[in-house]
C-alpha cells in the first residue's frame, strides 16, 4: 500500500499494487499495521456494500456526530466513482473545504476518512459498486446529512447531479449557525 496525503488534514487516498497472474489478481483492501500509518486507529465496526446502477446517481453526503463519529475506508470494486469528502471538524484549518479523488476498480485505490468528515460519492459508470469499512456501527440517532448541492459547500460534481434519494434530496444545506463537529 502507497499513501498519498490530500489538501484536507487527516483525508487519505490509498493506493494499492494488485498482484497479477493467469488466474487474474489480488489485492490487500484491508491491513491494519499498514493503514495505521496512514492514520487508520479505529477498529472495523462494520463493513457496508453499495451498489448504483446508473453513472450520476449521487449518494450523500452522510456523516455521523459523536458519539457515533466514525472513520471510513471506501474502495470502488467495481466501475468508476468520484469520491468526495468534506472536512466538518470545528476548529480545523480545512473547516467546510472539500476534496474529491476517482475511485476505480481498475486502481483498486481507496479514500481513508477520519471522524469529522461528510462523505458522498456520483458514479461514474453504470453499476458502480462500493465497500466501505466504519470504525463505528450505524447510529441512525446520530446520523446527519448535507444536500450534494449545497451553495456554501460548493461541490463541484462532475456529472449532473441525478438519482437522490428521498431522503439525499431531503437533506437540507448547511445554515449560517453551522459550527462543525467534533469528530
Amino acid at each position: 500500500m502507497a499513501f498519498r496525503r490530500t489538501e484536507l488534514d487527516g483525508l487519505v487516498e490509498v493506493a494499492r499494487t494488485p498482484r497479477e497472474d493467469a488466474r487474474g489478481r489480488f489485492a490487500r483492501i484491508f491491513d491494519g499495521g499498514d493503514l495505521r500509518t496512514a492514520g487508520w486507529r479505529w477498529p472495523v465496526a462494520q463493513v457496508n456494500f453499495s451498489e448504483t446502477t446508473r453513472a450520476g446517481t449521487v449518494r450523500g453526503l452522510h456523516y455521523q456526530v459523536p458519539p457515533s463519529a466514525e472513520a471510513k475506508l471506501v474502495t470502488c470494486v467495481r466501475g468508476e466513482v468520484w469520491d468526495v469528502a468534506v472536512d466538518l471538524r470545528a476548529g480545523s484549518p480545512t473547516f467546510l473545504a472539500w476534496c474529491a479523488r476517482t475511485l476505480s476498480a481498475d486502481e483498486l485505490n481507496s479514500m481513508l476518512l477520519p471522524p469529522g468528515f461528510a462523505h458522498g460519492f456520483q458514479a461514474m459508470s453504470d453499476h458502480a459498486s462500493v465497500v466501505y469499512l466504519h470504525s463505528t456501527a450505524y447510529a441512525p440517532r446520530d446520523e446527519r446529512g448535507i444536500h450534494a448541492e449545497d451553495e456554501r459547500l460548493g461541490v463541484t460534481w462532475p456529472l449532473p447531479v441525478d438519482r437522490l434519494s428521498e431522503r439525499d434530496g431531503s437533506f437540507p444545506p448547511l445554515g449560517p449557525r453551522f459550527t462543525g463537529v467534533m469528530p
